[in-house]
């Protein structure tokens, strides 16, 4: 069996693709640099971190960009006409007022690891777009056209318009092609297909939180008129109708199914195996309970579907409740590697599966410069929408440890490096090493930052000499605390356990759709040149359930 959340943490709004026996996804990264990471696989179940399409953070500027802003809903697709692999994506700019300005691009390359080519700008009609590549080679983009009118219904519907790559351009503006295939409302995430007579369009609706689905309509011609599915919605995690167009938020905590642990399931996309197998790819959540507090963020699973006799597509078990395990398809068993528990930073480069705010962490963090160690540059705090140094990886559990060894010496008051639990530029924890002023020397303490008000834990300070010290986060559960040693060996706690919940998209107030990290940080707010260095960073996953 396939056990779902294929892939766990911060991966939001999946799109998959295959070309010969490789199946890629790609997955939204907002704020966070590099941008868009896709996954590989061969079977279906194992899936690697593979590569990254944006990793130029000059070419695709993020900087002093709000949380929870920037690359939203990549679509990867493969078109086999011209063995060219395609990626929209949408730089979401603002969402002040609820305009939500967005400006949509599309990248190629002929290998999926890239050069991918310069940035094509679509249009800004909407977010989520998507391209389909037509059997006669025309293109079509589609996305949702966010509704700002009065007196119109809102988010909006979903919009088409044709592309040209040989002129490299959009032609005309978009059209309304679909209102929704059923009435949750605040549809978005479209992706056209083609199997046999029909197009098919698929869509989230309910909004990307608890009345979460995917639907589908079809038609003869690309342009319409759609049919709904009479089985909508396909995949959710809380079957029946429900009348919501009225409402545009998209949280709908209401709608919380007690009958099943992955929630908030839609926005998705599907692949056919060359033996004829379907399987669907959608976001979900698993939420602390009764907080309703999704801590690790919306992640990536998968479900086995099926053609029906009159061509609709549905789940394979008749039902349309995502779920937990999933048959696995016939293709060959196919491991892959895995993300290490422990980093020594003896290679030279950095691994893909660091990821920094806003910045490509090769910006302040280099192992070439003292082998067997990861040097951080320091920068601006860690409430800087600007250039951060904090060098994080995904939480993809809610029992982990996370430890590190550090050698740093600050200097003035304004250096710090150390251990951080991040959600984002408002909310994180952060046990640090910095120079005291009122004790003469380098000291511990524990920075919080809960919704924009900072707490700096006095009571917390520990002086201690400028010779290597672990770090070391425990995650357990709805509580985390930090501890810290001279010799790796004996341990002592400092400060006060924090509520693990409150990182999450439903407590945080400044940022949303993303999901917690944890890392290695260094600020250094006089020259933005102190460095610290890391020997090692441990991710230890203690067990599974929340």
């Amino acid at each position: 069996m396939i056990q779902n959340p294929i892939l766990p943490g911060f991966n939001p709004d999946p799109c998959i693709c295959r070309k010969g026996e490789d199946y890629y996804l790609a997955v939204s990264t907002f704020e966070w640099f590099p941008g868009i990471p896709v996954y590989h696989s061969r079977d279906l179940k194992n899936w690697e971190l593979y590569t990254h399409v944006l990793t130029d953070d000059v070419q695709v500027d993020l900087k002093k960009l709000p949380s929870a802003k920037g690359i939203w809903a990549p679509c990867l697709t493969y078109c086999e006409q011209e063995d060219l692999f395609y990626v929209v994506y949408g730089v979401m700019n603002s969402m002040n007022a609820r305009y939500f300005d967005v400006d949509n691009f599309v990248v190629t390359a002929k290998d999926i690891k890239g050069p991918w080519s310069e940035p094509v700008y679509l249009h800004s009609s909407g977010f989520d777009a998507s391209m389909f590549h037509d059997d006669d080679g025309r293109k079509w983009v589609v996305s949702l056209e966010w509704e700002t009118r009065e007196g119109y219904e809102k988010p909006g519907a979903i919009c088409m318009v044709e592309y040209s790559p040989k002129q490299k351009s959009i032609l005309g503006y978009p059209k309304r092609i679909w209102s929704g295939g059923t009435d949750r409302g605040c549809i978005e995430a479209p992706h056209l297909t083609k199997r046999g007579r029909y197009y098919y369009i698929m869509c989230a609706e309910g909004g990307t939180g608890y009345n979460h689905c995917v639907t589908t309509g079809r038609a003869k011609q690309v342009w319409g008129p759609y049919e709904k599915d009479p089985k909508n919605p396909i995949v959710t995690s809380v079957p029946g109708e429900s009348y919501e167009r009225h409402d545009p938020d998209h949280l709908k905590p209401k709608y919380y199914n007690p009958e099943s642990v992955l929630q908030k399931s839609g926005h998705g996309s599907y692949v056919e195996t060359p033996d004829g197998e379907v399987y669907l790819v959608h976001l979900t959540s698993r939420p602390f309970v009764p907080e309703l507090r999704c801590t690790l963020g919306r992640e990536t699973a998968i479900q086995k579907m099926m053609w029906t006799e009159d061509d609709w597509l549905c789940m394979a078990d008749g039902s349309n409740l995502a779920k937990l395990e999933v048959p696995e398809s016939s293709l060959p068993e196919y491991p892959v590697p895995q993300i290490p528990d422990f980093d020594d930073f003896d290679s030279e480069e950095l691994g893909i599966w660091y990821y920094a705010p806003r910045i490509m962490p090769q910006s302040f963090a280099d192992v070439k410069v003292r082998p067997g160690y990861v040097r951080l540059r320091g920068q601006e705090s860690r409430t800087s929408l600007n250039k951060v140094s904090i060098l994080a990886r995904k939480l993809t559990s809610v029992h982990a440890r996370i430890t590190t060894k550090m050698e740093f010496v600050p200097e003035v008051h304004q250096h710090s490096a150390g251990l951080i639990l991040y959600y984002d530029n408002m909310n994180y924890i952060n046990l640090r090493k910095y120079y005291s002023e009122t004790l003469g020397q380098s000291a511990l303490s524990i920075i919080h930052l809960e919704n924009g008000e900072k707490t700096e834990f006095l009571n917390t300070r520990i002086p201690v000499e400028d010779v290597p010290v672990y770090m070391r986060l425990y995650i357990q559960g709805r509580e985390s605390w930090f501890e810290w040693s001279c010799d790796g060996e004996n341990y002592q706690k400092i400060g006060r356990k924090f509520d693990t919940t409150k990182f999450s998209d439903e407590y945080c107030k400044y940022g949303e759709f993303t999901g917690t990290m944890v890392g290695i940080t260094c600020a250094d707010r006089v020259r933005h040149q102190h460095y610290a260095d890391f020997d090692f960073l441990e991710y230890i996953d203690l067990g599974e359930g929340i």
